[in-house]
């Protein structure tokens, strides 16, 4: 069980796996006044930044799961480092399904809500591990503009148009699962740009070293296209942020 190795090369230098800056990260950090000994679960927590920043900064303790063995070892290497490894954990495993053993204050699923088929399973996997009161973090694609047709729409890399929904429906779609929006952070141009572009030079400096590797063709291919793809597609059309939300 582990993520495919072409994310784990595309994102190798990304301690942040989605299109937030450490600027904005810490920004939502701080715009949660969290209590120090807030207990959180972190989901698909990728290389452990939100926890370990979140620890060193407010004093919050937790565990993150992610299925990639590579980022599940960064992440514990981010705790040693920032000196919070007594607070937080990172258990490589397959955040779909899991639960945690205890409630807990704070859930999360920053970017990866295809762990509960979409926004409403995911909602309701943070809920089985979220204390009544608790705050739940979702991290999820909207589009800035519809796009107007479906090819475009597979450019952005969605599979269809239906995938995402503008920022007011989604927002709109939150309510009516019953909760209310009590704080978002949103991706502006430069943070989506630090993420998708940090991705070609990781695609480049891995094939110039491996270029008899199997998967080299396939990096090849993604460094063809996806700078263009993006200029053209993506940074017209998808948008992305993280919602606060709290059970009514």
């Amino acid at each position: 069980m582990d993520l495919p190795r072409i994310f784990t090369i595309r994102e190798s230098s990304h301690r942040i796996h989605n299109p937030l800056t450490a600027d904005k990260l810490a920004a939502l950090g701080a715009s949660l006044h969290l209590a120090a000994g807030t207990r959180a679960l972190d989901l698909a927590s990728g290389s452990g930044e939100l926890l370990c920043t979140w620890a060193r900064d407010h004093g919050i303790m937790g565990t993150g799961v992610d299925i990639s063995t590579v980022f599940t070892a960064r992440a514990q290497a981010r705790a040693a480092e920032l000196g919070v490894a007594d607070r937080v954990e990172f258990v490589h495993g397959d955040a779909a399904g899991h639960v945690a053993d205890q409630p807990v204050d704070l859930a999360a699923c920053v970017g990866a809500t295809w762990i509960g088929d979409g926004v409403a399973g995911t909602i309701e996997l943070l809920d089985r591990s979220l204390r009544p009161g608790g705050l739940m973090l979702i991290g999820h694609p909207f589009w800035r503009r519809t796009p107007p047709d479906e090819d475009i729409a597979k450019a952005c890399h969605a599979t269809s148009i239906a995938d995402f929904v503008l920022l007011s429906e989604l927002i709109g779609q939150f309510q009516e699962l019953g909760y209310d929006v009590v704080e978002m952070m949103l991706a502006d141009q430069d943070s989506w740009d630090r993420y998708a572009a940090a991705q070609w030079l990781n695609l480049r400096r891995w094939l110039d070293q491996n270029p008899d590797d199997e998967l080299a063709p396939e990096v090849r291919e993604e460094l063809n296209t996806e700078p263009l793809h993006y200029a053209r597609y993506g940074r017209e059309y998808l948008s992305w942020g993280v919602f606060a939300l709290m059970k009514r």
